[in-house]
């Protein structure tokens, strides 16, 4: 397999290495942001350019985003010679419910998908120290399924890990995470304002059954999510094709 990895913890994470060694014997390519870069959703640099650095090789690092790393990486160091898979991870943390509109490491894969590729994203749902061995069997497992038996459309897979050997695994819709809302005024030493956002407490999981957070942390199984590219709310969009907005024409569906 012709295989290209990134993540948003940065070129050198230990999750990257872990994954990259996943694949003794396949052609593995990395590229990923020269630093951390957590929680950057989707963003993608437009107004700056972009430097690449190759670091070892086959392995690059971007000054920009995960979704930077992932559009230069199929567009530019692997331009014609498209990958079988995208992976990205392992994430030192779950990705888990909501989370995956704040993800850097789902970015990376959905930026994959979006360019015609089968991708996955891989979390370890632990706290640290992370041992990143069962996650990157499973990933590996997972790849090569998805490579020897593919979809018809390009499939975006959101992968979480629970800490320790993997019992089985389950496929799984979102769940829900609340963070708090608070947001924490400090003082520099010039007695300025700065502030932090999300405050200082976990995330908590709304029990949903057969969610991918009570899949982890319930019951102790990897949770294995398709995700897909189109957010229409197709509930609301039908309800709301009987509203009328005074003033103005609504035209019917051609």
């Amino acid at each position: 397999m012709r295989i290209l990895l990134s993540n948003d913890d940065g070129v050198h994470a230990p999750g990257l290495a872990a994954l990259a060694g996943a694949f003794p014997d396949d052609e593995v390519w990395v590229v990923a942001p020269d630093r951390e870069q957590s929680a950057t959703s989707h963003s993608i640099s437009l107004h700056r350019p972009l430097r690449l650095a190759e670091v070892a090789p086959r392995w690059y690092a971007v000054d920009g985003t995960p979704t930077d790393a992932v559009y230069m990486g199929l567009n530019l160091v692997l331009r014609g010679r498209r990958p079988d898979v995208v992976l990205s991870g392992v994430n030192h943390g779950p990705n888990l419910g909501t989370d995956v509109l704040y993800s850097g490491t789902v970015a990376a894969a959905m930026e994959g998908a979006l360019l015609g590729c089968h991708a996955i994203a891989v979390s370890l749902a632990g706290p640290p120290p992370h041992a990143f061995e069962h996650a990157v069997a499973f990933a590996a497992a997972l790849a090569r399924r998805l490579v020897q038996h593919p979809p018809a459309a390009p499939a975006l897979l959101n992968v979480n890990v629970p800490p320790g050997p993997v019992k089985g695994f389950r496929f799984a819709r979102l769940g829900r995470r609340t963070y708090g809302n608070e947001v924490v005024e400090k003082r520099d030493p010039r007695g300025r304002p700065y502030y932090w956002i999300g405050g200082e407490g976990g995330a908590v999981n709304e029990d949903i059954p057969h969610s991918d957070c009570n899949c982890v942390f319930q019951e102790g199984l990897v949770s294995v999510s398709p995700l897909h590219l189109d957010w229409t709310h197709g509930a609301l969009l039908d309800e709301m094709r009987s509203w009328t907005v005074e003033g103005y024409r609504k035209e019917p569906i051609p």
